[in-house]
């Protein structure tokens, strides 16, 4: 049986990285494709109850360390729960981010050191890599009035900006430039997805490293 393949969507806040998401789930639909979707946190029921207690509490009700690990925590659940059994039947996995986020996020934005990211992010991934990792670029200031917009024109709880979204703007920054710096390390994982554009012109790009990904 062929292996499924891992493809981890990436980005800033407001990057529209979720937009995409649901329309690469259309297309791969249309195509007969064989894949499930999920999300780091809340993948697995564990995820979703430290999804809640990282994203929805107050700021500074959760320490750095604590939130790296509860991100470890939760993706050593993911890998083993969800995404090895469906790439061994030969399910493509698309998740809402994975171990790149923490590597900038609590990495490079919250300081911690790189070589513990890396032993961490391989503990709970045993090792396993995406065979593709699409980066949703967008200027800072632009995702989060995006960010802002969404939470002001919906009511529902999802479109609340989470204790990540409410950190200073330099964080943002810092977690912006720790994505192209990655990609610039891995060119052939990363693919940059330029997010200025409409959502159609998004799409056309991400497509295009995405059906190559799949053959």
């Amino acid at each position: 049986m062929i292996r499924g393949k891992l493809i981890t969507f990436e980005g800033i806040d407001g990057c529209g990285k979720s937009t995409q998401l649901a329309l690469l789930e259309k297309h791969l639909s249309d195509r007969g494709a064989s894949f499930v979707i999920t999300r780091e946190p809340g993948g697995t029921e564990l995820g979703r109850k430290i999804r809640s207690a990282l994203l929805e509490g107050s700021d500074g009700s959760v320490e750095p360390l604590a939130e790296l690990l509860l991100y470890e925590a939760d993706r050593a659940q993911h890998v083993r729960q969800l995404i090895l059994p469906a790439l061994e039947s030969g399910t493509h996995v698309l998740s809402d981010r994975f171990y790149d986020a923490t590597t900038v996020y609590q990495g490079t934005a919250r300081g911690f050191d790189p070589d513990l990211i890396r032993h961490l992010n391989m503990l709970a991934t045993g090792g396993l890599k995406p065979d593709l990792t699409l980066l949703f670029d967008l200027d800072v200031e632009i995702g989060l009035a995006r960010t802002r917009a969404r939470s002001g024109s919906d009511a529902s709880p999802h479109a609340k900006p989470d204790r990540l979204d409410r950190e200073p703007v330099e964080f943002h920054r810092r977690v912006r430039k720790a994505y192209l710096d990655l990609a610039r390390h891995e060119p052939d994982r990363i693919r940059i997805i330029p997010s200025h554009g409409t959502v159609e012109e998004t799409f056309e790009l991400m497509i295009a490293a995405v059906d190559l990904a799949l053959g």
